[in-house]
Protein backbone atom coordinates (compact mmCIF):
# COMPACT_ATOMS: atom_id res chain seq x y z
CA UNK A 1 0.00 0.00 0.00
CA UNK A 2 1.46 3.52 -1.14
CA UNK A 3 -0.38 6.75 0.45
CA UNK A 4 0.74 9.73 -0.77
CA UNK A 5 0.78 12.44 1.91
CA UNK A 6 2.59 15.21 0.27
CA UNK A 7 1.50 17.84 -2.43
CA UNK A 8 4.96 18.89 -3.48
CA UNK A 9 5.32 16.68 -5.98
CA UNK A 10 3.14 15.21 -8.72
CA UNK A 11 3.86 11.21 -8.89
CA UNK A 12 2.30 8.10 -9.99
CA UNK A 13 1.61 6.23 -7.19
CA UNK A 14 0.76 2.99 -9.53
CA UNK A 15 4.40 2.71 -11.20
CA UNK A 16 5.33 2.34 -7.26
CA UNK A 17 2.83 0.20 -6.27
CA UNK A 18 4.01 -2.53 -9.32
CA UNK A 19 7.33 -2.09 -8.35
CA UNK A 20 7.10 -2.56 -4.39
CA UNK A 21 4.58 -5.30 -5.27
CA UNK A 22 7.68 -7.14 -7.21
CA UNK A 23 10.14 -6.21 -4.63
CA UNK A 24 8.27 -8.15 -1.83
CA UNK A 25 7.45 -10.86 -4.20
CA UNK A 26 11.08 -11.25 -4.93
CA UNK A 27 12.21 -10.58 -1.15
CA UNK A 28 9.06 -13.10 -0.30
CA UNK A 29 7.39 -10.26 1.88
CA UNK A 30 3.66 -10.63 2.42
CA UNK A 31 1.29 -8.46 0.13
CA UNK A 32 0.17 -5.94 3.59
CA UNK A 33 3.51 -6.39 5.69
CA UNK A 34 4.90 -2.92 4.76
CA UNK A 35 2.75 0.23 3.71
CA UNK A 36 4.81 3.18 2.12
CA UNK A 37 3.41 6.97 2.88
CA UNK A 38 5.10 9.74 1.20
CA UNK A 39 5.03 12.53 2.54
CA UNK A 40 6.53 16.29 3.07
CA UNK A 41 10.09 16.97 3.13
CA UNK A 42 8.59 19.31 6.46
CA UNK A 43 7.64 15.76 7.89
CA UNK A 44 10.60 14.09 7.43
CA UNK A 45 12.75 16.54 8.91
CA UNK A 46 10.82 16.66 11.96
CA UNK A 47 11.14 12.40 12.33
CA UNK A 48 14.86 12.62 10.81
CA UNK A 49 15.24 15.08 14.11
CA UNK A 50 12.97 13.26 16.83
CA UNK A 51 14.22 9.51 16.06
CA UNK A 52 17.56 9.93 14.77
CA UNK A 53 18.83 13.04 15.92
CA UNK A 54 19.56 14.50 12.59
CA UNK A 55 18.36 18.21 12.18
CA UNK A 56 17.80 18.28 8.35
CA UNK A 57 15.32 16.22 5.37
CA UNK A 58 16.41 12.77 4.23
CA UNK A 59 14.43 10.70 1.70
CA UNK A 60 13.42 7.94 3.34
CA UNK A 61 12.82 6.36 6.84
CA UNK A 62 11.89 3.52 7.99
CA UNK A 63 9.97 2.26 11.14
CA UNK A 64 9.50 -1.22 12.15
CA UNK A 65 6.80 -2.14 14.56
CA UNK A 66 9.13 -3.35 16.92
CA UNK A 67 10.89 -0.42 17.64
CA UNK A 68 10.01 0.96 21.25
CA UNK A 69 10.38 4.76 20.61
CA UNK A 70 8.28 4.82 17.45
CA UNK A 71 5.56 1.71 18.01
CA UNK A 72 3.01 3.58 19.52
CA UNK A 73 3.16 6.32 17.26
CA UNK A 74 3.38 4.78 13.45
CA UNK A 75 0.00 4.91 12.89
CA UNK A 76 -0.47 8.27 14.01
CA UNK A 77 2.37 9.96 12.24
CA UNK A 78 2.23 7.76 8.84
CA UNK A 79 0.03 5.40 7.32
CA UNK A 80 -2.57 4.62 10.01
CA UNK A 81 -2.93 1.05 8.82
CA UNK A 82 -5.44 -1.51 10.26
CA UNK A 83 -4.57 -4.91 11.30
CA UNK A 84 -4.75 -7.09 8.19
CA UNK A 85 -6.47 -10.77 8.00
CA UNK A 86 -5.66 -13.64 6.22
CA UNK A 87 -8.70 -15.58 4.98
CA UNK A 88 -8.59 -17.85 7.69
CA UNK A 89 -8.99 -14.49 9.89
CA UNK A 90 -5.36 -14.63 11.59
CA UNK A 91 -3.88 -11.53 11.89
CA UNK A 92 -0.97 -11.16 9.58
CA UNK A 93 2.44 -10.19 10.01
CA UNK A 94 3.13 -6.08 9.63
CA UNK A 95 6.82 -5.09 9.55
CA UNK A 96 6.56 -1.41 9.04
CA UNK A 97 5.91 1.76 7.84
CA UNK A 98 8.35 3.32 5.20
CA UNK A 99 8.52 7.22 4.86
CA UNK A 100 9.68 8.38 1.44
CA UNK A 101 10.00 12.81 0.84
CA UNK A 102 9.77 12.99 -3.12
CA UNK A 103 11.21 16.47 -3.04
CA UNK A 104 14.64 15.34 -1.41
CA UNK A 105 14.21 12.50 -3.95
CA UNK A 106 13.88 14.40 -6.27
CA UNK A 107 17.05 16.51 -5.49
CA UNK A 108 19.18 13.38 -5.27
CA UNK A 109 18.04 11.73 -8.40
CA UNK A 110 19.76 14.98 -10.05
CA UNK A 111 22.63 14.66 -7.84
CA UNK A 112 23.24 10.94 -8.68
CA UNK A 113 21.89 11.60 -12.56
CA UNK A 114 18.90 9.34 -12.07
CA UNK A 115 15.88 9.02 -13.45
CA UNK A 116 13.59 10.27 -10.35
CA UNK A 117 11.30 6.90 -10.80
CA UNK A 118 14.08 4.82 -10.24
CA UNK A 119 15.13 6.92 -7.30
CA UNK A 120 12.22 6.24 -5.88
CA UNK A 121 11.93 2.85 -6.59
CA UNK A 122 15.74 2.47 -4.81
CA UNK A 123 14.22 4.44 -2.07
CA UNK A 124 11.16 1.88 -2.03
CA UNK A 125 13.64 -0.73 -2.04
CA UNK A 126 16.32 0.81 0.52
CA UNK A 127 13.52 1.42 3.28
CA UNK A 128 12.41 -2.46 3.09
CA UNK A 129 15.90 -3.78 3.32
CA UNK A 130 15.60 -1.87 6.52
CA UNK A 131 12.40 -2.82 7.51
CA UNK A 132 14.27 -6.64 6.90
CA UNK A 133 16.94 -5.67 9.60
CA UNK A 134 19.58 -4.25 7.43
CA UNK A 135 21.44 -0.98 8.73
CA UNK A 136 23.85 0.50 6.75
CA UNK A 137 25.41 2.43 9.21
CA UNK A 138 26.63 -0.62 11.65
CA UNK A 139 26.96 -3.65 9.51
CA UNK A 140 29.90 -3.03 7.32
CA UNK A 141 29.09 -3.10 4.26
CA UNK A 142 26.06 -5.79 4.18
CA UNK A 143 23.19 -3.80 3.67
CA UNK A 144 24.58 -1.71 0.55
CA UNK A 145 26.28 -5.31 -0.97
CA UNK A 146 22.19 -6.98 -0.90
CA UNK A 147 21.03 -3.72 -2.01
CA UNK A 148 23.33 -3.50 -5.36
CA UNK A 149 22.89 -6.84 -5.92
CA UNK A 150 19.03 -6.40 -5.85
CA UNK A 151 19.34 -3.41 -7.60
CA UNK A 152 20.87 -5.13 -10.50
CA UNK A 153 18.44 -7.70 -10.27
CA UNK A 154 15.49 -5.17 -10.32
CA UNK A 155 17.26 -3.58 -13.62
CA UNK A 156 17.90 -0.15 -11.22
CA UNK A 157 20.76 2.26 -11.95
CA UNK A 158 23.83 1.53 -9.12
Amino acid sequence: MILNRQRQVRISIENLETFSAKVRKLLKIPADAVAICLVSSADIAKWNRAYRGKNKPTDVLSFTTDEPSVKHRIGKLLCKRTAAKSSEGAAMPYWGDIAIAPAIARQNARRFGREFNDEMCILILHGILHLMGYDHETDNGQMERREMRLRRQLGLAP
